[in-house]
Parts: C-alpha cells; structure tokens; sequence
C-alpha cells in the first residue's frame, strides 16, 4: 500500500456502456467517462497520483487480484449494466475494501452490487431523468473533501436524485444538493467498512458534461485522496484470542464458523 511519501494508486472502474451506444454520450466524453474522470483526478493531484482506467468488458471487469492488490483507491461509475458485474468480482473487491482499499462510488454507482453490498440496504432513492439544475451545498466545510469547493456551487445540468434515499445513516455528511422542484438529497457521505473508507458523490448522469465540472473535478480528487487507507499492509479484520497482559501476540480463532 502507499504511504504519503509515494503516489496514490488510483483506479477509475467504468461501465463504458452508454458512450458507445449513444452518440449523446459520446459527444460528451468521446474517450469515455472513465477518461474524464482519470483526467480530473490527474489535474489536481499532479504527482501525488498515478490514475489508470479499467472497463466492464474487460476480462475479469479488469478487477484481477493482482490489479485490486496494487491499487489505493478505486473509483467507481456504473449504471446500465450492473447485473453484468460477476458476483466473484463483486466479493473480491469487498474484500479488499474491508481490508483498507478506498472507494469512491458516482451517481448510479449507488445500485451497484458493491455499494449494495457494502450497505446492506437497497439503495433505492427518487429520481426524474430530465435536465434540472442541481445546487451542491457544503453541510461539512471542515471535512477534507470539502476543501477548496466554493459553498455553494452550481451544475446546470443535472438528473434530479431526491430522498428518501435507502443507505445507512452516514458516518458523515459532507454535501446536500437541492433541485426545482423542490427536492433534496444527500449528495455527498461517507461510510468506513472494515478498513475501508467509501465516499460516495451523486452528481455525474451521463447525460451531461458533470464530470467537465471544474468543482466536481476538485471533489472526486480530495474524496481520492481522502479515500486512501495508510496502514503498513491489507488484511481484512479478523477475530483473534488474546490472553491476559498479551496485548500484541493474537491467536486465531474460528469458533462457531469452524467447518
């Protein structure tokens, strides 16, 4: 894993989907929205990440062991295609968010197997897939990745996402977004699971240039870099014995799950 004197491994996951069946899409972001997003990160983190790209319709999702292994910090753009992604991939890359690797989950990523798995609810919220305005209110301006993100900013052009919005109550709550209609949602929170730290940001239909977003760009770069888990190794949390006054030689235990 890095440490802060080495680059953070940064790997954004997209679904490449829509990008190369709508020429909407396409226009928006001809080298995919998973390029957009590489570049945003890339342009305020400079040298303090090395940002590479993985797709669906790679082998494996091109989520391998090897590939989950080296990286810090994934990021994570789904929407059309989630039932796609193999249950085995799925739980191989809880595994590592338990075991410290950080997550960033975009828009639709909310109904992804990993985000639903992650928070063990349905995910559902209230939505209207028209062009609205989505107004980004900083709730936290003490938290990291509020950092340098004007209060309160503006997309013009947006997909309505309203509450209720089916999640466990976040750990914290850094953005809320409002819309004309009157609706109001929790655009931006955070979750740790195991070892984990897991940002996850609404805005980002793929219908519009959000991922162009000067701001947005600024929140997914310090959602990265808040992401990163600086711990010596990966390992999941597991149930250890420890006797009397030994406070640092644990034994391994299984009890009831012994097979």
């Amino acid at each position: 894993m890095s440490d802060s004197s080495t680059p953070i491994r940064v790997l954004v996951w997209g679904e490449n989907r829509h990008e190369q069946i709508e020429e909407k899409v396409r226009a928006i972001y001809p080298d995919g929205m998973h390029t957009t997003i590489k570049e945003g990160i890339e342009e305020h983190l400079g040298a303090d990440a090395v940002v590479t790209t993985t797709t669906l319709d790679e082998p494996e999702h091109g989520l391998t062991e090897e590939v989950l292994a080296a990286t810090d910090v994934l990021v994570w753009w789904g929407h059309a295609a989630h039932g796609e992604v193999a249950d085995e991939v799925v739980e191989r890359v809880h595994q590592h968010v338990l075991a410290g690797m950080g997550l960033l989950v975009l828009h639709s990523g909310h109904w992804s197997k990993i985000f639903g798995k992650l928070m063990g609810t349905s995910c559902t919220l209230r939505w209207r897939s028209e062009e609205d305005r989505e107004i980004v209110w900083t709730v936290d301006p003490t938290h990291p990745i509020a950092q340098g993100i004007p209060h309160p900013f503006i997309i013009p052009a947006q997909e309505m996402y309203g509450e209720f919005f089916d999640v466990p109550a976040p750990d914290e709550l850094v953005f809320l977004s409002t819309f004309t209609g009157g609706e109001v949602f929790r655009s931006g929170m955070t979750y740790k699971r195991g070892f984990g730290k897991i940002f996850f940001f609404s805005p980002g239909d793929q219908d519009y240039p959000v991922y162009h977003h000067e701001h947005v760009r600024r929140v997914l770069a310090n959602g990265v870099r808040w992401a990163q888990t600086l711990r010596p190794e990966r390992a999941v949390p597991v149930l250890l014995r420890y006797e009397t006054e030994d406070f640092y030689n644990g034994r391994g235990y299984e009890g009831a799950l012994a097979r």
